[in-house]
């Protein structure tokens, strides 16, 4: 499993979860806290304002009690999910199906080997054709998608 997150400027944090783990909301955490070290590198204008604004879907980890604190606490605002909406699950629509596509009929040995690849792909994407650059996630996030704060 792949766990990315982007914003309009490029993929920020991404990692890929090892074979047999389960992501509960102690391990999602983890995630956040890779996350919030790789936006003050990666984003120092959008770590300034100390407040990120994330979006990510609905599943148990990410509702959890625990996640949902760790969020409250680091200044982390929470974009809700609708369901049925394609333009705000931007992974599962956009992304991975570039991802996918580049990767069609080719055999991989090992896991780290579709690892690599896939970092490789997502090095190669244009800043252009990202998620967070689609007309319609401007128009589904609104006055969101322009704040200074940064969406991820």
């Amino acid at each position: 499993m792949l766990i990315c997150f982007f914003d309009q400027e490029g993929i920020v944090h991404r990692e890929f979860v090892s074979p047999g783990m389960t992501v509960n909301a102690d391990f999602y955490c983890d995630i956040l806290r890779r996350l919030r070290e790789n936006v003050r590198r990666k984003r120092p204008q959008k770590w300034q304002h100390q407040n990120l604004i994330i979006h990510h879907d609905n599943a148990p980890a990410h509702r959890s009690f625990k996640a949902s604190q760790f969020l409250a606490k680091n200044n982390m605002t929470v974009i809700p999910h609708s369901p049925y909406s394609p333009e705000l699950a931007p992974c599962d629509f956009f992304l991975f199906p570039m991802l996918k596509l580049r990767m069609k009929g080719r055999r991989f040995d090992t896991v780290e080997g579709i690892q690599e690849e896939s970092q490789r792909v997502f090095d190669t994407i244009p800043k252009k054709r990202l998620p967070g650059m689609l007309p319609s996630m401007a128009e589904t996030l609104g006055p969101l998608y322009s704040c200074k704060m940064g969406v991820l």
